[in-house]
């Protein structure tokens, strides 16, 4: 395998995405420096995420902790009618982390040394041989490798397109987190040891169980994690939804406790109306429910020259598929692969690197949105419907 050392990387943007990438950059050698633009350790950034297998492959033989010890599991597939009946049931075994729960673990294995907190990104340049990149405190770095895993919002995407728009799709998640022992017994016997859906006209929710917010997996510490996905036509409508409690509009989400509480109020009462009590329960539990704005982004180019693009950062992807960390692993994998396969230097490594992580965003938009328009708009989302399974590539692939 070829090796970078001597050779410096730098990483814009500390989530799980950015993380992986500078782990795996170091294992070829670089010297990685992360910089982050929150001036905290990131907490709270997010409730479940569905574990494919690509993003369990750091934790197995690289990192200091085992993927037992970092998730929940199940082991039933099942959706739930009005009153709690059960419409399907199958074999499916998932496993479940929360984003706290992996992003500690991730920062555990990279160390505090050399992630950098509270610097924005502004902008870079770059020749044959290094790439400056200068940050809104006035620092400047520079590195053979930049690698902008910055995120859904990603400032490093509007500098490379600055005409790059993104596709709302007609509707919101809202999301939220009860633990387990407070809610009722016949709610947590319904949901137990499985994936749950509820569904109904031009709406769905799923849900199932993360480790708790400080990674505990004994049952009853553990949280239940849902996403309700819901309708909310574009304009005037999603500005007043989206609008936090002090007045600002928020394009991507609104983190727990800035949703106005009228809108939660109608949410809630919405969840008895339409989904199946015990996931409703859970809903009108949730003591700060937050909202994610979902929509579509593409981008056309993943490298140019010494720089690439990886995660949320290129493409956004709607979260039907639970696709959105395994794309980032996928991503900082292959650019692993590619990086140390090659001799022929970085530039024309992430040539090589570009086209099938391309290929693979694209891929997955168009399944996600084909998803999302059957459960949203043209109601053929049917229970067990292959097609309509989490994962990276979907069906047979």
């Amino acid at each position: 395998m070829q090796s970078y050392v001597g050779s410096r990387a730098i990483v814009v943007g500390g989530s799980i995405g950015g993380l992986t990438t500078a782990l795996l950059l170091r294992k070829l050698g670089f010297e990685v420096d992360v910089f982050e633009r929150t001036p905290t350790n990131l907490e709270h950034r997010g409730g479940g995420i569905v574990l494919q297998p690509i993003m369990m492959k750091w934790f197995d033989g690289h990192s200091t902790r085992q993927i037992e010890e970092l998730s929940t599991k199940s082991s039933r597939l099942r959706y739930l009618g009005a009153g709690n009946e059960v419409l399907h049931d199958e074999p499916a075994l998932w496993r479940y982390t929360s984003w706290d729960t992996v992003y500690r673990a991730l920062l555990s294995d990279f160390g505090g040394d050399h992630y950098h907190l509270g610097e924005f990104f502004a902008g870079f340049s770059q020749d044959a041989d290094r790439v400056e990149l200068r940050f809104a405190s006035g620092r400047t770095e520079s590195a053979d490798l930049v690698v902008f895993a910055d995120g859904i919002s990603s400032t490093a995407r509007r500098r490379l397109f600055p005409d790059l728009a993104r596709q709302y799709s007609g509707y919101v998640g809202w999301r939220g987190t009860v633990r387990e022992d407070l809610v009722s017994d016949e709610t947590r016997a319904v949901l137990a040891d499985a994936l749950t859906y509820s569904l109904g006209p031009n709406t769905q929710a799923v849900m199932y169980t993360i480790p708790g917010m400080d990674g505990e997996l004994e049952e009853g510490k553990r949280l239940l994690n849902y996403v309700w996905y819901r309708n909310v036509a574009d304009g005037p409508e999603l500005h007043e939804l989206t609008t936090d409690i002090r007045g600002f509009e928020a394009p991507v989400s609104l983190h727990p406790g800035a949703v106005q509480q009228r809108y939660i109020d109608e949410m809630k009462a919405a969840a008895v109306a339409n989904l199946a009590p015990a996931v409703a329960e859970v809903i009108v539990d949730t003591e700060q429910p937050y909202l994610q704005v979902v929509f579509d982004t593409r981008i056309p180019g993943m490298a140019e020259g010494r720089v690439a693009i990886v995660g949320d950062a290129a493409f956004a992807a709607r979260p039907h598929a639970a696709a959105g960390s395994a794309k980032a692993a996928a991503d900082a994998w292959a650019l692993y692969e590619h990086l140390g396969a090659h001799d022929g230097g970085i530039a024309e490594a992430l040539k090589l690197w570009e086209p099938g992580q391309l290929e693979l965003g694209n891929r997955l938009v168009d399944r996600v949105s084909a998803m999302g328009a059957r459960s949203q708009f043209s109601n053929t989302w049917v229970p067990g419907d292959p097609d309509l399974r989490f994962g990276l590539y979907g069906p047979g692939k």
